[in-house]
């Protein structure tokens, strides 16, 4: 088991025993009294919040992070709202406002970045992916 994974657990461990502390001996000096089926469901909801957050935090952890534009030469997407002046293009996961040096490339298609222009990508139709799309 990795480091992060036991101190993950640990952790919720912590958080779920703080919460019983409250309920149990917090709440009822108040006057304020929780079932048990509550605590139970309460209990219930924060381990399935904790392990949704440690498996989309996990992926975040594993995802390649891009470096910066200058990163980007080179790098393949594809068209996602037509590119006529300019349009979207999803690359490595990200939106990006991209101009054509090809003219009009339709939805879907697959481009090159060819350079940068501000925070613009300049791309070019990928003539090898879109025949492969086909």
């Amino acid at each position: 088991m990795t480091t992060r994974r036991i101190l993950a657990i640990l952790s919720t461990l912590l958080e779920e025993a703080a919460v019983v502390a409250v309920v149990l001996w917090g709440l009822p000096r108040l006057g304020i009294h929780i079932p048990l089926a509550g605590l139970i469901a309460l209990m219930a909801a924060l381990a399935a919040y904790a392990v949704i957050t440690y498996r989309l935090g996990s992926k975040a952890l594993v995802k390649k992070p891009v470096a910066g534009l200058t990163d980007m030469v080179g790098s393949k997407g594809k068209v996602v709202t037509p590119l006529d002046l300019e349009g979207l293009v999803r690359i490595k996961g990200e939106l990006w406002k991209s101009k054509s040096v090809d003219g009009r490339i339709d939805a879907g298609e697959e481009v090159i970045v060819v350079e940068q222009d501000g925070l613009k990508l300049i791309v070019r139709r990928d003539k090898r992916g879109n025949k492969r799309a086909k």
